[in-house]
């Protein structure tokens, strides 16, 4: 196989394909692609074509594509199938943590038929066991299947119950450790299990420093894990510490895409998680309230200059700058925000001790205020003959520098305090609100620079 991509060309040869009814070249072609690019392709044809083209794909490939697919794409493909083909096509075939989110993308209805339609009655009650814990936490992307050993084994014995269990598990990164009541005790790497003894013991030869989380555990928190340590699969413990699931790292990856794409949404002013192929309707659900916050703000900002008006008819060359103040504070304040949501996301940055990292952050703002002031202040000193408006602008400049240096660094860490996403912060909301305050800085320096020269 090799990748392909997927761009018009390939698109346009598929179609083309597809009319001519060319069985033998479609499925020669698609022989060579992997599950990803088809998830691709599939993207980018009418639904049509696209169940023409899972169609012609052996049962294996179908199930790869199938958690690939675009949510939407894989509901059109589904819908043509009932909850017992459902289930016993696709679903009995899956990894556990590859069904139970396939399931979990059902409607309610659909997915308890689905579940009552599996032959097996134990997988049955272990997908509705996933499908039960809630979204975006370690229990919601644990796969059940793992290779475990007890604690009490030889090491011959261990290899013989890998081999047992190695049916059932695509990939083998470590063996669990557990005790008698299944509690996690460790793990124990297959070179270690090569170069023992085979009547040694495992509790001589495991390693019992071992990282796990809850089922309850947040996804971001698994993922800052993953990270932080470099793991390729991370263990699921219950309450009671037993073994209960593993994550991949595969799985890690896809948690890091969703919430970076969540968090560029929130910073761009969108409220939920949409796609380009969405519906109008839906797209303008998740951006309207965010353009409606803007039009209030550009409505509040303009009853604002109203209270300036006298200002404004004394010196009407104060309205040239307006924009560059707003502009200036509102890009402070999205670069502050945008920084400390950064290091909130990563586990960088930490929310104790808030004073200091703002202290720090009205030092880098003074610093770049003061280079910003100088260059506005030369400038008008060169090019208009107005020392109070010169001064004024300088002054207003370094203030709403340094307000929204620091507005933009304790909003977010403040929101992430009261368990509030801080990717709101960013973007309109900071913007928005810099503006304001950057009219009322400006003209209030004004007022006080006019009168006093």
């Amino acid at each position: 196989m090799e990748k392909i991509q997927v761009d018009n060309a390939v698109v346009k040869q598929f179609r083309s394909l597809l009319q001519k009814e060319n069985v033998a070249e479609l499925e020669m072609q698609l022989s060579q692609m992997y599950a990803q690019d088809i998830a691709l392709l599939i993207d980018r044809l009418p639904v049509e074509d696209s169940r023409e083209i899972l169609n012609l794909l052996s049962k294996d490939k179908v199930i790869k594509v199938l958690v690939e697919m675009e949510e939407s794409d894989r509901a059109h493909f589904l819908s043509a199938y009932t909850p017992y083909e459902i289930a016993n096509n696709f679903i009995e075939h899956m990894d556990s943590d590859d069904a139970a989110y396939l399931l979990n993308h059902l409607p309610n209805k659909i997915k308890e038929d689905v579940i009552g339609q599996l032959q097996d009655i134990e997988y049955a009650s272990s997908l509705l066991s996933l499908t039960n814990y809630e979204e975006y936490t370690a229990g919601s992307l644990m796969a059940l299947e793992l290779v475990k050993v007890s604690i009490n084994q030889t090491v011959a014995e261990c290899i013989e119950e890998i081999r047992k269990q190695n049916e059932n598990v695509d990939n083998i990164y470590v063996v669990y450790v557990v005790d008698d009541f299944e509690r996690l005790m460790g793990i124990i790497t297959l070179k270690n299990l090569l170069l023992a003894k085979p009547d040694f013991l495992v509790s001589e030869v495991y390693n019992s420093e071992v990282i796990a989380v809850p089922t309850a555990a947040d996804s971001e928190l698994v993922a800052n894990l993953t990270k932080k340590y470099d793991l390729v699969v991370l263990p699921v413990v219950d309450v009671l510490g037993r073994l209960v699931g593993r994550i991949t790292i595969d799985d890690v990856v896809d948690v890091i895409k969703e919430e970076a794409d969540e968090d560029y949404q929130l910073m761009s002013g969108i409220t939920s998680d949409v796609a380009p192929t969405d519906s109008i309707f839906d797209l303008s659900k998740a951006r309207l309230p965010w353009l409606i916050i803007g039009l209030f703000g550009g409505i509040v900002s303009s009853r604002f200059l109203g209270v300036y008006e006298s200002e404004i008819q004394i010196h009407p060359e104060m309205a040239f700058f307006i924009p560059l103040i707003a502009a200036m504070g509102g890009n402070v304040g999205v670069q502050s925000s945008a920084i400390v949501v950064q290091g909130l996301a990563n586990d960088t940055l930490g929310t104790k001790n808030i004073g200091h990292k703002i202290l720090k952050e009205l030092r880098l703002a003074l610093f770049n205020g003061l280079i910003c002031a100088i260059l506005i202040l030369a400038y008008n000193l060169i090019f208009n003959d107005s020392v109070e408006l010169a001064l004024t602008v300088a002054i207003a400049l370094i203030t709403v520098i340094i307000f929204a240096s620091v507005f933009g660094t304790f909003i977010p860490m403040f929101l992430n305090k009261v368990k509030i996403d801080p990717a709101i912060a960013t973007g309109p909301f900071i913007t928005t609100s810099n503006d304001l305050l950057g009219i009322v800085i400006y003209f209030s320096i004004g007022r006080l620079m006019y009168q006093t020269f």
